[in-house]
């Protein structure tokens, strides 16, 4: 199935757009290693990322989130599909296309900031080695000058230059990540893969991380793809959201619209199970029947069908299309779409909050 997400907008510049991605990993078994199958961790996604946009990227765990965001930055290499990322000049590369050598020279141009800020560090180096590694390492700059953007770094992520030589034990968590964001950003990328990165936090050091992250968006016109379990924290600073479920985007839309009205049942699902501190506030829980299934022998036609309230001998046999059930909203459900096709109004379909 192939997904594209097709958003109605001419004034915006698209940076990324991820076409038919998959990445399986081989299941060996036996003395001899005999391949025996395969996980389809990401199976024929595609979206597309937007100059200065932050796209949400949510579901359960294993659901593929991270293993999507690794492809696109070639921390993994994808089993097939295109990664089609434009440069400042608006040339278009194909990054999945390049080896390991021509993908080189682009790398400055798409970081990552890690879910742990401690074990993403390397505890023997300093902060200015650290920061400074990305800058020598693309020739981007040495000696003084190089020091000096370490410096603006590190006044931009708010941490003083007398930290300059101390080491990561030596610095909080909140510290830590901000070390890690100015990492991310000494090399003046377009593109950051953020994988969790408040999510070892306390809930008050997130809130500075996501304020951080958002100023730094607006002055530096970044793109975020930002993949989380918090449904809270992508709502705070999410534009659009793609949900994922057993490797495929089930469906995307914008934020506002998505949480006040999901049309997936695993997105009405996930929702209606995120906590919530408004004692006012009643939920219509959703609760979601049977485990995840195993990813390498995922169910055929819709893979949440095995768990769906709604599923009907179509579901089973027959993968939904990836359909604008509104403008800017995409769902991959036969139910939503019969809903639509019998006259009958969605909203009748989402979960009251």
């Amino acid at each position: 199935m192939s997904h594209t997400d097709n958003v109605k907008s001419v004034e915006r510049k698209k940076i990324l757009e991820v076409r038919e991605l998959r990445k399986f990993f081989d299941v060996h078994k036996g003395m001899f290693k005999r391949q025996v199958g395969s996980v389809r961790a990401v199976n024929d996604v595609s979206l597309s990322v937007y100059e200065g946009e932050t796209l949400g990227l949510v579901g359960e765990s294993g659901s593929g989130k991270t293993t999507l965001g690794r492809c696109v930055v070639r921390a993994l290499e994808p089993t097939s599909g295109e990664i089609m990322f434009q440069l400042e000049d608006g040339t278009i590369i194909d990054l999945a296309s390049l080896t390991a050598k021509e993908l080189r020279p682009y790398r400055r141009h798409f970081q990552m900031i890690f879910q742990d800020p401690y074990s993403s560090l390397n505890p023997r180096r300093s902060v200015l080695e650290t920061i400074r590694e990305p800058i020598m390492h693309n020739k981007i700059a040495s000696g003084e000058k190089a020091v000096d953007m370490v410096k603006e770094m590190l006044d931009l992520v708010g941490l003083a230059q007398s930290h300059l030589n101390r080491y990561p034990h030596a610095f909080s968590g909140g510290q830590r990540q901000r070390i890690g964001i100015a990492r991310a950003l000494v090399t003046s990328p377009r593109l950051i893969i953020c994988d969790e990165p408040v999510s070892a936090l306390d809930v008050s050091v997130q809130a500075q991380i996501l304020n951080l992250l958002i100023d730094l968006q607006k002055a530096k016109n970044l793109s975020y793809v930002f993949i989380a379990h918090d449904l809270s924290v992508v709502e705070y600073i999410a534009d659009r959201v793609a949900v994922m479920y057993l490797g495929n985007v089930v469906e995307l839309s914008e934020t506002g619209k998505l949480f006040a009205r999901p049309l997936h049942p695993y997105t009405q699902a996930l929702l209606s199970n995120a906590p919530t501190i408004d004692r006012g506030t009643k939920k219509k829980r959703v609760l979601l029947r049977g485990e995840v299934p195993n990813p390498s022998s995922p169910p055929s036609g819709c893979v949440f069908h095995p768990r769906c309230d709604y599923a009907t001998e179509l579901c089973k046999t027959t993968v939904p299309n990836w359909e604008e059930l509104e403008e800017g909203r995409f769902v991959a459900c036969h139910y939503a779409s019969k809903l639509r096709l019998d006259g009958i109004k969605l909203e009748n379909n989402a979960v009251s909050y």
